[in-house]
C-alpha cells in the first residue's frame, strides 16, 4: 500500500511508518490514542496528510529550483498555526521545503490599502500616556490611572518640577510619555494575507496533483468511517 499518488506516481508508505514509529516511541507517546482505535486511525490519516504536503512541496521546490536550506524545525505562533490549519502548520514547521515554497508562493502578497484602512478603523484607540515620576527615593514610570486618584489629580495641576504631597504619597511629575496605541499594522496583515494565499494555493495543488488512497483519506473527510464529527 502506498502513501498516496503524486502526479500519478505512488509514494512509498515507508515514510509514514517511520514517522508513526517515531511518534509512538517519542516523549509524547503516552498522549497518543490506543493503537488500532478509531482515534489512532485518524492520527495515521493526519500524519499521512502532513507527509503528502511535504512531498508535494519538495516536488514544487525542485521544479522551481528553490534553495532549501537544511535547517532544523521552525515554530509558528498560535495564530499562524490556526490560520494555516494543523496539517499545513505541522508540515511548515517540520519541512524546509514547505517553508521555501511558502516564501516563493507568497513573496508578492501585501495587504491592500483598503484592508489597512479597515484594520485601523476597527482597532483605533485614543492616545495613551505614562508618567515619569520622581519619588524621594528614586523614580519610575506609571499609568496615571493606576495612581491614587488624589495624587494623580494633584500632579495634573501642579507646576512642572514641583513636589506634591498628598497623604502618605510624595511625588514629582518629570515628564509625560506618549505611548503609541496604533502601530503600523502592515507586517501583521501581510503575514495573515500570505498565510491565506498559501492555504488557497496549497489546496488547489493538492486537488490537482495528489491522489489519496483508501485508509489514508483526509481525517476531515466525512465519507471515511472514522470521521465522527456529526451535525
Amino acid at each position: 500500500m502506498s502513501l498516496g499518488l503524486l502526479d500519478g506516481q505512488p509514494l512509498s508508505r515507508a515514510a509514514l511508518d517511520e514517522r508513526l514509529a517515531a511518534l509512538r516511541t517519542g516523549p509524547r507517546s503516552t498522549a497518543l490514542p490506543q493503537p488500532g482505535s478509531s482515534e489512532d486511525r485518524q492520527l495515521v490519516r493526519w500524519v499521512a496528510q502532513v507527509l503528502l504536503t511535504e512531498a508535494l512541496c519538495e516536488a514544487v521546490a525542485t521544479e522551481r529550483a528553490l534553495p532549501v536550506a537544511p535547517v532544523g524545525p521552525a515554530r509558528l505562533d498560535q495564530q499562524a498555526a490556526v490560520e494555516l490549519g494543523s496539517i499545513t502548520a505541522a508540515a511548515y514547521e517540520g519541512s524546509a521545503a514547505v517553508r521555501a515554497v511558502y516564501q516563493d508562493v507568497t513573496a508578492g502578497i501585501d495587504p491592500s490599502p483598503a484592508d489597512l484602512a479597515h484594520y485601523r478603523s476597527m482597532t483605533a484607540r485614543p492616545p495613551a500616556t505614562r508618567w515619569h515620576l520622581a519619588l524621594p527615593d528614586g523614580s519610575f514610570e506609571a499609568d496615571p490611572d493606576t495612581l491614587p486618584t488624589a495624587l494623580a489629580e494633584a500632579l495634573r495641576t501642579a507646576p512642572p518640577g514641583e513636589w506634591v504631597t498628598i497623604g502618605p504619597w510624595t511625588a514629582m511629575l518629570l515628564a509625560t510619555l506618549a505611548i503609541p496605541q496604533n502601530p503600523d499594522p502592515t507586517p501583521t496583515l501581510r503575514e495573515a494575507a500570505r498565510r491565506t494565499e498559501f492555504v488557497r494555493w496549497l489546496d488547489y495543488q493538492r486537488a490537482q496533483r495528489l491522489t489519496l488512497v483508501p485508509g489514508l483519506e483526509h481525517p476531515g473527510d466525512p465519507a471515511q468511517p472514522d470521521n465522527h464529527h456529526r451535525h
